[in-house]
């Protein structure tokens, strides 16, 4: 690899491995209820985002940003029905975390590839290989097992990777620079954060004013805990092939499920693994699959550029 290689796979790498670790992070504010965390979660991010476009001189593009929104409608109920899936994918993740269900959310993002593909189907008619068609059908067969096993449908899981895999196709729809989007979905979604926030002061029970100093402070710096490995990924995903991004994005799930088994001592029992098992393998065809697909576009490029020389 060459260096510019190698520090794309550092910065999808670290982004990666910080998403793993949030559990760990939500985990701390289990005492506060998932709605006022999500509010401060969202308030945050916005000025998190709007400070560091300051310090960064980048407020005339997210001006400009504006502009090109007001002209292009369509666009903007892209970003605005984004912000909306994003942060109700943090809300049940946040939910979830707190209610002793990791592994749950664990799956939601193994299964979450998947789905976008499914999407790619039946939203912009793409077409499947046979090795994805393979892979759809061992995560259906691995979803049946779960919801068999447990009596009620995975909703938190399928919750969780249907929700993320709508916002990024609403993404695609936009062409919008990392930090100034970023910006833009958490600031369509604050005014409805900064309501519930002064309802619940109102009441006396917002938690970041009549809580502890250390609560206060989580709930404060979780703005910027989730805007960190998003401007990782944004950083590093240019710099490096998709096919290493589809391997690198199984450290999230992993470490999550990881977390859940070993620190906070869920469950995991053998029907779970037998559907794991399932998501696994067909994440693994999917991922070979997509790996073969990038040596031969990368082939046929080559020999393009060969021919016309």
């Amino acid at each position: 690899m060459n260096a510019q290689t190698k520090a794309g796979a550092f910065y999808i790498f670290f982004a990666y491995l910080l998403w793993g670790l949030f559990p760990i992070y939500w985990k701390l504010l289990g005492h506060v209820p998932a709605e006022e965390i999500l509010a401060n979660r969202v308030f945050w991010s916005f000025a998190s985002m709007f400070l560091l476009l300051l310090i960064t001189r980048k407020l005339g593009d997210l001006q400009a940003t504006l502009k090109m929104m007001r002209e292009k409608p369509k666009e903007a109920a892209a970003l605005v029905t984004a912000s909306f899936l994003v942060s109700g994918n943090w809300f049940l993740f946040i939910w979830a975390i707190n209610n002793d269900r990791v592994i749950e959310t664990s799956l939601g993002y193994y299964i979450n590839p998947l789905m976008s593909v499914l999407l790619g189907v039946f939203v912009l008619k793409e077409s499947l290989s046979k090795a994805q068609i393979f892979s759809v059908l061992f995560a259906a067969i691995g979803v049946a097992v779960l919801t068999v096993s447990y009596g009620q449908f995975p909703w938190i899981s399928l919750g969780l990777a249907v929700s993320f895999a709508l916002y990024g196709l609403m993404k695609k729809t936009v062409q919008v620079e990392a930090a100034v989007g970023l910006t833009l979905e958490t600031f369509a979604v604050t005014p409805i954060a900064v309501v519930f926030l002064a309802y619940w002061w109102s009441k006396g029970e917002l938690a970041l004013v009549s809580g502890s100093f250390s609560t206060a402070l989580l709930l404060i710096l979780g703005g910027a805990i989730t805007a960190l490995p998003l401007l990782l990924f944004a950083e590093g995903a240019p710099k490096i092939p998709l096919s290493m991004i589809g391997i690198l994005q199984y450290i999230t799930p992993t470490m999550t499920l990881l977390l859940g088994v070993f620190v906070y001592d869920e469950p995991f029992s053998a029907t779970q693994f037998i559907s794991f098992s399932f998501i696994w393998t067909a994440l693994a065809i999917f991922t070979f699959s997509q790996i073969k697909w990038s040596q031969k576009r990368h082939i046929a490029a080559r020999n393009r550029k060969k021919g016309s020389a």
